[in-house]
């Protein structure tokens, strides 16, 4: 299966801002975009570097695919697949890819990275209603119960994961039983609860061309 092997804390230098990659480490002083705010490369520091527009549009979707750790490929048919859909296409495709289950189990607290809610889900480590689910990019439902198998249950990274994501809150539209590693989707995001540093209609301008 592809995937990116480009190191995290080097992504998000390139992007200028935490993309949140590297679980716990991103929220210390020994994140490196803390550490050295520039981007990587020879040329890193230089200052005063102007993009073009397409060059804005092209680095807000590679940001927004660093995020949730999907490559172009995949990316393109969930665009496509909100700009079919009813509703603000920038905003369908940000609810698509947060309806994602192991952007789901991330966000409930099941991994401290989206990287690694990715492997718990691959490793038959999650149960939606009840019935093991190992495909990290299933489509979470309004409604659907999500749990941690009970097998996993004793992995002490789940354990840590959940009681650093419970100090920090849980989104709006999850519900989230910390103790027994369980969660509900209640509903949908709504734009307002999302990021303010993602910019999605650069990306609608960019694939409308």
């Amino acid at each position: 299966m592809a995937r990116n092997l480009d190191p995290k804390c080097r992504q998000c230098r390139r992007e200028g801002e935490k993309l949140f990659l590297k679980g716990e480490k991103c929220f210390t002083d020994k994140c490196a975009v803390e550490r050295r705010a520039y981007a990587p490369g020879q040329h890193g520091q230089k200052s005063g570097q102007r993009l073009s527009d397409y060059g804005k549009q092209l680095r807000e979707k590679q940001k927004i695919r660093r995020i949730y750790g999907i490559l172009e490929r995949q990316f393109r048919g969930i665009y496509a697949a909100a700009a079919r859909s009813k509703g603000i296409t920038g905003e369908s495709l940000l609810q698509m890819l947060e309806s994602r289950l192991d952007t789901v189990c991330f966000r409930m607290g099941f991994g401290a990275s989206r990287n690694e809610a990715r492997q718990i889900v691959r490793h038959n480590g999650i149960m939606v209603n009840g019935k093991r689910v190992n495909i990290p990019s299933y489509h979470v439902r309004t409604g659907d119960t999500i749990e941690v198998a009970l097998a996993a249950k004793e992995q002490l990274r789940i354990k840590g994961a959940s009681a650093a994501a419970a100090s920090r809150g849980v989104p709006e539209w999850l519900e989230v039983d910390a103790t027994g590693l369980k969660g509900t989707f209640k509903a949908m995001p709504q734009r307002s609860e999302l990021p303010s540093t993602i910019n999605e209609s650069l990306v609608v301008e960019l694939y409308s061309k």
